[in-house]
């Protein structure tokens, strides 16, 4: 019995210890950054390439958002449509940098948790706005609802020239 005990204590240890040893290496936002010119390149190269912004605001410190990075980049299927219909931003919160002018100007998204993803047309209008929590699965995210997001809010989906009556 106590060497399941032991067994046991040591997998939760060893389960942190990976866990912990991957945000070290987790280096996706850039508290420096000027998020402001950040997200107008975004914005201007989404108008260059017809696509939309998906800006995923959280941070290096944000467990979530590195299985999110994971889920996506693991997956073919899903990070060949994230890549076809959006120009990617990461929008930092943290201690160094909370960037609350620009928090605000999107309406407070971080109400949400993090991470918390930004849909913009690519004229920089705010499309929509998804709490992360509506994607997950378990310990890591819905294959399914993942596409689901990227595919209702890509510009094909909001194409006008969809929906006209034949």
């Amino acid at each position: 019995m106590q060497q399941k005990l032991w067994a046991g204590v040591l997998a939760m240890i060893l389960s942190v210890a990976v866990n912990a040893q991957d945000m070290k290496n987790f280096h996706l936002y850039h508290p420096e950054q000027d998020a402001d010119s950040a997200i107008k390149a975004a914005v201007k190269q989404a108008k260059q390439e017809g696509k939309h912004v998906l800006i995923q605001a959280g941070g290096n410190w944000c467990i979530w958002c590195a299985r999110f990075n994971d889920f996506v980049a693991s997956d073919a299927h899903l990070d060949s449509a994230m890549k076809a219909a959006y120009v990617v931003c990461h929008l930092n919160y943290s201690q160094e940098n909370g960037n609350a002018k620009v928090f605000e100007k999107y309406g407070f998204p971080q109400r949400f948790g993090f991470p918390v993803f930004l849909v913009l047309d690519n004229k920089g209008n705010l499309l929509h706005t998804q709490n992360s929590a509506y994607l997950e699965e378990g310990k890591s995210y819905s294959r399914s609802k993942v596409d689901g997001f990227f595919t209702d809010w890509s510009p094909a989906a909001l194409d006008p020239k969809q929906y006209q009556q034949h």
